[in-house]
């Protein structure tokens, strides 16, 4: 059920005797709430550098499967748990993700294949901060993409939750200017700073640090989480029948689903997996990928599922530092590699297809002889999110010396 303005209130047990009577942080919360048509994106990061080829399997490709004798998922002519779901004739889903193909089939999932970072390195931490600050390339960048586009998109009395990241620490995506908080666990209202966990005593941490993130919003943040204790996230109930891996995903997308629903004004969310960094016995059809894959299916179909109508202004989207090498290496896994793909899921995605241009897997095509190429720009995919689904309307700032970042070079992933 939509929790409404009126019911928030009521759960949150909070007497309307006057505006002007609520501390700040809760005027902001209040003003946030009810407004019809307000939008969330959902940004997750895969660390460790997903194999996107076994993610989401170009079995079409004859290349593929000389490249991988012992870990290519297997052509199955059908949906089956045996080997590739079918999408449209020439890529696949990996059987584990098979929660996520209904999804797929009504239009609200896409796929962007060959997708990724202009930035070639090799390095998971290198190339996770070139990602996240939205400037390849450029290492002194001390902010993220995620928050230089909040900063564009000034909002009257914003919410202290405006910006959430389901995560020990505040990942650099989401440093910078605009007020963001990370949340480890809502459940046990452990909230971080940009560089330190804290279990137990907030406003102790508060009182002590001189970080200027702290130092702005410490005191609203407090009383922030004060009121998500009062919105009851121990005794969270799911709707339409969704059920949540037990995982720190699944779980971490349970909650970020409750704050949505809860009206509490959130507009982005963020959260990582890691795990994802497979050289040694990757697995096929059954292994560690597949684990993986399987939780992920799993908490994001539930997701979806949870939020029903909801969805209608959600945009989910998957991102990972790089890809995998095309071939598999002699201990039955790959090495780090370049292109890679990316999910997109929500209402207003133009969803049933796979996006992006292939490039092919033969020994010329592929990318210093090892990799999928890239041949579209991940900020290509996050440039039309943040346009068309967050309204952000100067993207100079977000990606900086960036072209492809105007609605001509979109790939029309979202509608409207």
């Amino acid at each position: 059920m939509r929790m409404t303005r009126r019911i928030f209130l009521k759960h949150s047990g909070i007497a309307m005797v006057g505006m002007a009577a609520l501390p700040g942080f809760l005027r902001r919360a209040v003003a946030s709430t009810g407004r019809p048509g307000r939008r969330t994106l959902v940004v997750l990061f895969q660390r460790g550098a997903v194999d996107g080829l076994n993610m989401v399997v170009p079995y079409g490709e004859e290349h593929y499967y000389r490249l991988r004798p012992t870990i290519a998922i297997p052509r199955s002519g059908g949906s089956t748990a045996e080997g590739v779901l079918d999408l449209d004739g020439f890529f696949g889903l990996h059987p584990a993700l098979a929660p996520l193909l209904p999804f797929y089939r009504q239009g609200t999932l896409a796929v962007v294949h060959a997708t990724g970072s202009p930035d070639t390195t090799r390095s998971h931490f290198d190339a996770q901060d070139a990602m996240e600050s939205g400037v390849p390339g450029v290492r002194s960048t001390t902010d993220g993409w995620l928050n230089r586009a909040l900063q564009q998109e000034p909002v009257p009395e914003p919410s202290p939750l405006r910006a959430v990241a389901l995560s020990p620490r505040l990942p650099l995506t989401l440093r910078g200017a605009a007020p963001a908080v990370a949340v480890a666990d809502l459940r046990q209202f452990r909230v971080v700073g940009p560089q330190q966990l804290v279990e137990d005593n907030f406003e102790a941490m508060y009182a002590d640090t001189l970080d200027r993130f702290l130092r702005g919003v410490g005191d609203e943040t407090f009383e922030a989480v004060n009121l998500l204790k009062k919105l009851d996230p121990q005794n969270y109930r799911p709707d339409n029948g969704a059920q949540y891996p037990s995982s720190r995903f699944g779980q971490s997308l349970r909650e970020i689903a409750q704050l949505i629903k809860a009206d509490v004004g959130l507009e982005v969310a963020f959260v990582d997996s890691g795990g994802w960094d497979h050289h040694v016995n990757e697995g096929a059809v059954e292994g560690r990928l597949a684990n993986l894959l399987r939780d992920l299916g799993q908490g994001l179909a539930a997701f979806a599922t949870d939020l029903g109508d909801r969805l209608s202004d959600v945009v989910f989207v998957s991102m990972s530092e790089f890809g995998r090498t095309a071939h598999e290496n002699g201990n039955r896994g790959t090495d780090h590699g370049h292109g890679n793909c990316m999910l997109v899921l929500g209402g207003p995605v133009r969803g049933g297809r796979v996006y992006g241009r292939w490039p092919g897997l033969a020994p010329d095509q592929l990318n210093e002889q090892r990799d999928l190429k890239v041949t579209t720009d991940y900020r290509t995919i996050l440039a039309e999110i943040l346009t068309r689904h967050l309204a952000v309307q100067n993207l100079e700032p977000v990606f900086p010396a960036f072209e492809q970042k105007q609605p001509r070079d979109f790939l029309n992933l979202l509608r409207g």
